[in-house]
C-alpha cells in the first residue's frame, strides 16, 4: 500500500517518465538477452543430457553382459558336457542358464544396440559380436548333436575348450571394445558441452557489459537524490561482472531503483545457482568418464597425472609436459593390451617403466628408481598388471611417508623353472606386528581384505592361474624398508614358444 501511494504521487508530479518506467525499460532490455541465453542453455543441456544418458544406458547394458555372459555360458556348457545336467533339465538348476536362452538374450540386446548406435567404430565391434554369437550357437548345436548321437566325452571336451571357450572370449572382447569406443563418444559429447559452456560465459560477459552501460546512462539521467542507490547498484554489478556471484545490491531508497535492485539480486542469485549447477555437472561428467576405467586404472593416479601435466604447461615446461603425455599414452596402451590377460614380461616392464616415469616426474624430489630385469626372461609370459600394484604400494606406503628421498628397486630373474621379481624400497618399513597383519591380509581373498588390497589381488590372481606354490611374499623392517617377492612359473606364450623353438 505504501509503495502504491508513492507511485501515485510520482505520477501526479508531472515529470514525464518516472524512474520506474525508465528502469523498467532498462530492465526489459537487460532481461531479454538473459531469457534468450537461459533458453539456449536449457535446450543445450536437455539435448546433452538425452545423448549422454543414452550412451550411459548402452554402456551399462553392455557392461552387464561383459561381466556375466562368459562365466554363465562356460559353466552351463561345461556341466552339460560332463553330464551334470542335460538340455532337458538344465532349467531346473537355479544356478545354470540354458545356453540357447543366454545366446538369444545376448543377440536380442546387442541387435537393439546395433539399431541405435551411430558411432562407426562401435558398430564394427557390434557386427563382429553378432557374427561370433551366430558361430557360438552353431558350436553349441554341434555339442548338442554329439551328445544326442552318443559322441565321446573327449570329443565334447575338446569342442568345449577349442570352440566354446574361445568364442565366449571373443564375444567378451567384442563387448569390451564396444564399451571402449562408446566411452570415446561420451568424451566427444562432454567436449561439446564444454564449448557450449564457454560460449555461454562469453555471452554472459557481453550482456553484463551492456548492463553496466545502461546503469551508467540511467545514473546520468536521474536526479542527484538517487545517485547513491545507483552507485550501490553499480558496485554490485561490477562485482558480478568480475565473477563474484554472491554480490547483492543493498538499496533502501523507497523508489523504483529499490525494485530494480531487488530484481538484480534475484538475477544474481539465479546466476549463482546456474553456474554452481554447471560446475557440479562438469564434475559429475568427469567422474563418470573415469569410473569406466577404474577396473584397470587408479582414478587418483590419473587425476594427479593430468593435474601435473596442466601444472607443467602453466609453468611453460612444455617439453616435460609432452614427455609426460607420451609416457601416459604408453601407460594406457599397456593397460589395455587389446583385452589380453597375459602379456610378455617385456611388455610388463614397459608398463611399469611408464608408470614410474610418470611418478618420478610428479615426485621428483622424493623418488628414485631402477629396473633390472634380465633380458633373458623378456619372452616369458606374465599376468597383466602384476607389478604395478606392488610398486604403487611401495610408493604410497613406503616412500611417501619417508622424510628423505626414497629409492625403489625392481629386479627380475629366472631361477630354474621359476621367475622371481623383487620389488624393494627403503621407505618407512613395518614393525613385526604390522608385517604379520599384512601377511594375513595377503593370504585372504581380496574381496574380504581391508588392508593390502592390491597385494592380495596380485597374490590371488597368481595362485588362481598357477597354483599355491606361487604368489607374493613380504619381508620388512621398521625404518629400513620393505621387499616384496613375486614368484611365477617360467612359461612361454604360444607365439613365443614358436619363436624360441
Amino acid at each position: 500500500m505504501k509503495k502504491s501511494r508513492f507511485y501515485e504521487k510520482l505520477k501526479k508530479s508531472g515529470k514525464g517518465f518516472s524512474i520506474q518506467k525508465k528502469i523498467l525499460l532498462l530492465a526489459a532490455v537487460v532481461a531479454l538477452p538473459f531469457i534468450i541465453m537461459l533458453i539456449y542453455l536449457l535446450a543445450s543441456m536437455a539435448n546433452y543430457s538425452m545423448v549422454y544418458d543414452k550412451i550411459v544406458r548402452d554402456i551399462t547394458i553392455a557392461n552387464n553382459y561383459n561381466l556375466n555372459f562368459k562365466e554363465d555360458m562356460d559353466e552351463s556348457m561345461y556341466k552339460l558336457v560332463v553330464g551334470y545336467v542335460t538340455f532337458d533339465n538344465i532349467s531346473e538348476d537355479e544356478k545354470l542358464e540354458n545356453p540357447y536362452v543366454l545366446i538369444e538374450d545376448l543377440r536380442s540386446e546387442f541387435t537393439k544396440l546395433m539399431d541405435v548406435t551411430t558411432d562407426s567404430e562401435s558398430r564394427v565391434w557390434l557386427e563382429s559380436l553378432l557374427r561370433n554369437i551366430n558361430t557360438l550357437e552353431k558350436r553349441v548345436d554341434d555339442i548338442v548333436a554329439s551328445t544326442q548321437s552318443g559322441g565321446t566325452y573327449d570329443d565334447n571336451i575338446e569342442n568345449l575348450e577349442n570352440n566354446i571357450y574361445v568364442l565366449t572370449e571373443l564375444v567378451q572382447d567384442d563387448i569390451q571394445y564396444y564399451i571402449y569406443y562408446q566411452t570415446q563418444s561420451m568424451e566427444e559429447v562432454t567436449d561439446d558441452l564444454n564449448v557450449q559452456i564457454r560460449n555461454f560465459m562469453i555471452l554472459c560477459a557481453g550482456v553484463l557489459a551492456v548492463l553496466l552501460m545502461g546503469v551508467t546512462i540511467a545514473a546520468l539521467l536521474i536526479t542527484s537524490g538517487i545517485i547513491r542507490p545507483l552507485k550501490e547498484l553499480n558496485r554490485a554489478t561490477k562485482k558480478l561482472a568480475e565473477g563474484d556471484f554472491s554480490a547483492r545490491a543493498e538499496v533502501n531508497s523507497k523508489d523504483e531503483i529499490e525494485v530494480l535492485a531487488e530484481g538484480f539480486n534475484d538475477m544474481a542469485g539465479n546466476m549463482q545457482e546456474l553456474i554452481s549447477k554447471i560446475k557440479e555437472d562438469e564434475q559429475k561428467i568427469r567422474k563418470a568418464d573415469l569410473r569406466l576405467l577404474q577396473e584397470q586404472i587408479n582414478p587418483h593416479f590419473l587425476y594427479n597425472t593430468l593435474d601435473t601435466i596442466v601444472w607443467l604447461i602453466e609453468a611453460n615446461e612444455s617439453d616435460q609436459a609432452v614427455n609426460m603425455v607420451v609416457t601416459l599414452s604408453n601407460f594406457f596402451r599397456q593397460v589395455l593390451s587389446k583385452g589380453k590377460e597375459f602379456i610378455s614380461i617385456r611388455e610388463e616392464e614397459q608398463h611399469i617403466s611408464s608408470y614410474l616415469k610418470i611418478q618420478e616426474m610428479r615426485y621428483r624430489d622424493i623418488l628414485e628408481y631402477s629396473i633390472q630385469i634380465d633380458p633373458a626372461i623378456y619372452d616369458y609370459q606374465i599376468l597383466k598388471l602384476t607389478l604395478q600394484p606392488v610398486v604403487e604400494n611401495a610408493l604410497y606406503h613406503g616412500i611417501k611417508h619417508k622424510r628423505a628421498k626414497g629409492f625403489i628397486h625392481i629386479k627380475g630373474v629366472k631361477d630354474r623353472d621359476t621367475i622371481r621379481f623383487m620389488i624393494g624400497d627403503d621407505g618407512v618399513g613395518m614393525d613385526p606386528e604390522e608385517l604379520a597383519e599384512l601377511r594375513r591380509e595377503i593370504g585372504r581373498p581380496c574381496q574380504e581384505t581391508e588392508k593390502g588390497f592390491g597385494l592380495a589381488n596380485v597374490n590371488e590372481r597368481i595362485r588362481m592361474y598357477f597354483g599355491e606354490q606361487y604368489g607374493v611374499s613380504v619381508v620388512s623392517q621398521k625404518g629400513k624398508g620393505t621387499i616384496v617377492e613375486i614368484r611365477i612359473p617360467a612359461l612361454f606364450s604360444a607365439e613365443n614358444k614358436q619363436k624360441n623353438g
